[in-house]
């Protein structure tokens, strides 16, 4: 099957000497892995250029569910960015977020909306010119919603527990240990009310803002089998 779609490279790795293997989320089929040959002169249409982290591509390929790594056709890149790879501060967080994304959308089958979402998220960020620093949480938590998991907001009141297993909230405290107490829940309510639009508003210092980074990240662990320790949270710490 013939596809056309929309696609944005999450990771490459290098395969022998001409060869690399691309995961990619599409808007058509979810996560999907390349074996892409790489041209050795600027002649071919597939160039390692395209395939840095996070860029936004129109692609075709064959598709083959039983087949593990597909062939690309035709790849071309949709919107080229203007900021992010010449900012440090854009570029750690695009370097977070598709090390995030490698891991959050695994097994993705339906992609359209999570891809949309992103691209929407990236072009936001690389037309910004301050005022970024909460960017990181707010796409966490709202992509928390394309995966299905997103907080359930309905039982909500003041002293409420927040159960991160459930992800929801309660006026008893869970008999496990995976919930937040009433004091920091109110987190998971502020982080929700949050936009791209409006994060500028809510004035946060680097300790609260990693103690935000903290509770998203216990989040998604208990809700993604196998959701490691990222080696890019390091970086995005120390400079937000």
């Amino acid at each position: 099957m013939e596809v056309k779609t929309k696609a944005i490279v999450l990771r490459t790795v290098r395969y022998g000497d001409s060869r690399m293997i691309v995961d990619m989320l599409t808007a058509g089929v979810g996560r999907v892995s390349f074996a892409c040959g790489l041209s050795k002169t600027n002649r071919g249409k597939i160039k390692k250029q395209l395939f840095q982290p996070l860029t936004l591509l129109d692609i075709v390929f064959d598709y083959r569910p039983t087949v593990e790594l597909q062939r690309l056709r035709d790849v071309r890149m949709s919107c080229p960015f203007v900021s992010i790879p010449f900012d440090a501060y854009k570029l750690s967080i695009g370097l977070f977020l598709a090390e995030f994304l490698v891991y959050a959308s695994k097994g993705e089958q339906d992609g359209k909306q999570l891809e949309a979402f992103t691209e929407k998220s990236l072009l936001w960020l690389d037309n910004a010119v301050d005022d970024f620093a909460n960017f990181h949480l707010v796409f966490m938590i709202h992509a928390s919603l394309f995966v299905g998991f997103y907080p359930n907001l309905e039982g909500y009141r003041d002293g409420a527990w927040f159960d991160l297993r459930d992800g929801s909230f309660t006026m008893n405290c869970p008999s496990h240990p995976d919930y937040l107490v009433p004091e920091q829940a109110r987190r998971i309510l502020l982080l929700t009310r949050m936009n791209f639009d409006n994060m500028r508003l809510f004035r946060m210092n680097r300790e609260e803002r990693n103690r935000c980074l903290d509770v998203i990240m216990t989040y998604y662990r208990l809700h993604v089998p196998n959701f490691p320790e990222l080696r890019s949270l390091k970086v995005l710490r120390e400079l937000f």
